[in-house]
């Protein structure tokens, strides 16, 4: 599997205003999934931010994600949710999501965080943070082996997260991570969002 670009949106951000950004960067390079990280938004707020750039995700066959809420996947038709392992677990996360939906799971640095949830029935796994990170608290630093063991015992995506950029991806795609999830580096970069995602994507492309 070629190693593709997860796009997390930031923790907030004005709607009318960030919808044409985040058209513009997916019309840039080419994105896997959105994920709607609206950390402190009410229910309301989320809904609406979901009825707006849900559709922009659609028309271009990328997939949308809701960060820690699989209570509104379907409520909003997001195609899926992020979970930590503080959030809901897997089960009822997949309950309240539905059957076909996405669910991905946060394990740290944790193989055996990883390997319940990939047991269970996960979509995905997500390491991390294997770089500083101003987006989040770090919860947990982890190494690239990690990535390297998992490619080997197993097919179930990994998602790589944690402080990535340009120039620091490749040693994650090299060892295998299968997604690579980006926030700053696209929404803080210098030159504009969209020229964060097509460097991101030039980088993974290169490796």
């Amino acid at each position: 599997m070629v190693c593709q670009i997860y796009l997390i949106t930031p923790s907030s951000f004005d709607l009318e205003a960030f919808a044409p950004k985040l058209e513009s960067v997916l019309d840039s390079a080419p994105v896997a999934c959105v994920q709607l990280r609206l950390k402190s938004a009410s229910d309301i707020d989320i809904c609406q931010a979901a009825n707006m750039l849900l559709p922009l995700c659609n028309d271009r066959d990328v997939a949308f994600l809701i960060n820690d809420r699989p209570d509104l996947v379907a409520k909003t038709g997001a195609d899926g949710a992020h979970i930590g392992q503080n959030d809901y677990g897997y089960q009822q996360a997949r309950t309240l999501s539905g059957p076909d939906s996405i669910v991905g799971v946060t394990c740290h640095n944790s193989r055996h965080l990883a390997i319940n949830a990939a047991e269970s029935g996960a979509d995905y796994v997500a390491f991390g943070a294997f770089f500083e990170t101003s987006s989040k608290t770090t919860k947990s630093v982890a190494s690239i082996d990690i990535l390297q063991w998992w490619n080997e015992v197993t097919t179930i995506p990994s998602v790589a997260i944690g402080g990535i950029t340009a120039s620091n991806c490749r040693p994650l795609v090299k060892a295998g991570a299968d997604f690579i999830a980006v926030i700053g580096a696209v929404w803080s970069h210098p030159k504009g969002p969209s020229e964060g995602v097509k460097e991101i994507f030039f980088a993974i492309s290169e490796t």
